[in-house]
């Protein structure tokens, strides 16, 4: 039987619900706040410069292939996509790691670190494609309702692998401190610190090392226009300026959303955007989750970005740059244990103009810096002139080039603009964290406890962050619906 839903948001997860459910044959409504669809995956254009807002990294290239597949599509009916090779580079102090495009080479790379290190690097990434298998293909297709959702054959006989951590087990396999943190890098897209994510989380790796980084041609907003054009080809409809400002409630079922003013009533309200913001849209009796609780979660990190244009093509940098040239623990304590702005950040610099000349003029160069730091930081314009100044110094010393002379322009995004923007919850940028306590049915139900008929996607809700997790979520939200609504 067909329902109307209203769904607050339009970012990844929401497309993705809004999809699904608009394919079952339900009349779907999406209403986003801001002049575009993409919710955190929206696009900067400027003097010719193209940038991706949000997310930059397209990793497990299969869930994007299967959610096509869904509605009978593929990826390349809608954009063109390019393995990247090498896939990233990572700069340290007094060493440059070059991560290629396949195993043999990846393998190479290590051995010229650490001799008689590819061996265990290729149990490592071996394991990991077994949990990528088992937790893809089962654990994140699952609701988040019940504990014995995580109870299958598979992870039983690996239990012990959700209650070690990823450090451990990388630093039982690996000596050198650049490996180390080569290895420890994939799981921060999970928003927690290795030594807080369960070892299970390697899939991480496989999906780094095994099945390779990609670009979309044109960037990664090319993926939320095919979601936009695929939606509105099954009906959905999609309204933009649209700020919900309520929830109304009546004998305990959702019953509406107010709109820029108006009311428009509906079957079923489903909200993609943050959590804890939904919830403060409904009258305190409504909300299933405290003040308290939201401040006792552990969040992935929020981000100072920078949006740069240069006038030059710049030299020794690839797509993907990392810069771990300082103390990793020292900022991974200022952003989860003692939260302040880090005295020396890492950070990461998208270049996708080296790979794809349609994103910047002839001649030069999109740039896209990223400082991870702590949510709920004050953040003012000084704080980031500062920043970038610091930053910009690191990377010319390391590249071995002068660019501050090259710069065009530069726009700047940070905690009050993921507030501003995305009503995101203290700021952060990537959801809530995959920690074993936040794991599965221990994050955010996709349905509400207290209202009839209100549903939540995203991030902060199952199976987690990220844009391949954001897809998955829609689709469970939308079968979640299905089987109690209609």
């Amino acid at each position: 039987m067909s329902k109307s839903v209203s769904i607050i948001g339009s970012g990844f997860s929401a497309l993705s619900a809004a999809c699904y459910l608009a394919k079952e044959g339900h009349k779907v409504s999406v209403f986003e706040k801001n002049p575009t669809v993409g919710g955190r995956a929206r696009q900067l254009l400027k003097d010719g410069f193209t940038f991706d807002i949000g997310p930059s990294w397209y990793w497990m290239p299969d869930i994007f292939e299967k959610f096509f597949n869904d509605f009978d599509k593929k990826t390349s009916d809608y954009y063109q996509l390019d393995k990247l090779s090498p896939a990233y580079k990572i700069f340290f102090s007094d060493e440059i790691i070059t991560i290629g495009d396949h195993m043999d080479q990846i393998c190479e790379e290590f051995e010229r670190i650490e001799s008689g290190s590819s061996k265990p690097l290729r149990k490592f990434i071996a394991q990991a494609q077994e949990h990528y298998d088992i937790a893809i293909n089962k654990v994140v297709l699952k609701p988040g309702v019940s504990p014995f959702e995580l109870v299958t054959k598979d992870t039983v006989t690996r239990v012990d692998r959700f209650f070690k951590t990823i450090s451990t087990e990388v630093r039982k396999k690996f000596k050198n401190p650049k490996l180390i943190s080569t290895l420890e890098f994939p799981v921060l897209f999970l928003g927690a610190k290795p030594n807080q994510t369960p070892s299970f989380y390697s899939f991480m790796n496989f999906a780094d090392f095994g099945l390779g980084t990609w670009h979309p041609k044109g960037g990664m907003y090319e993926i939320i226009k095919a979601m936009k054009n695929l939606a509105e080809s099954l009906g959905v409809t999609i309204n933009t300026n649209c700020t919900v400002e309520k929830i109304n409630v009546i004998a305990n079922k959702a019953a509406s959303i107010s709109v820029n003013g108006k009311q428009i009533e509906s079957d079923v309200i489903l909200s993609g955007a943050d959590y804890h913001h939904t919830e403060s849209l409904l009258a305190k009796p409504y909300r299933q989750y405290s003040e308290t609780y939201w401040s006792k979660r552990t969040f992935a990190p929020s981000s100072l970005l920078f949006y740069v244009g240069f006038n030059k093509k710049l030299i020794n940098i690839e797509h993907h740059n990392l810069f771990f040239d300082t103390d990793f623990e020292i900022h991974a304590e200022n952003i989860y244990d003692d939260p302040k702005w880090p005295e020396n950040p890492l950070f990461y610099v998208n270049f996708p103009s080296v790979t794809d000349l349609s994103m910047a003029p002839e001649g030069c160069e999109t740039g896209f810096f990223l400082i991870p730091i702590a949510p709920g930081l004050e953040d003012t314009p000084e704080l980031r002139d500062q920043y970038f100044d610091l930053i910009i110094n690191r990377f010319e010393k390391r590249t071995g080039q002068n660019i501050l002379e090259h710069i065009l322009f530069k726009e700047s995004f940070c905690v009050n603009d993921f507030i501003s923007e995305y009503n995101s919850y203290k700021g952060n940028a990537y959801g809530m964290a995959n920690t074993l306590r936040q794991t599965a049915f221990l994050r955010p139900k996709l349905k509400s406890k207290k209202v009839d008929g209100l549903y939540f996607t995203g991030q902060l809700t199952v199976p987690g962050p990220g844009v391949p997790p954001s897809l998955i979520s829609g689709k469970l939200v939308a079968e979640l619906i299905e089987k109690n609504e209609v």
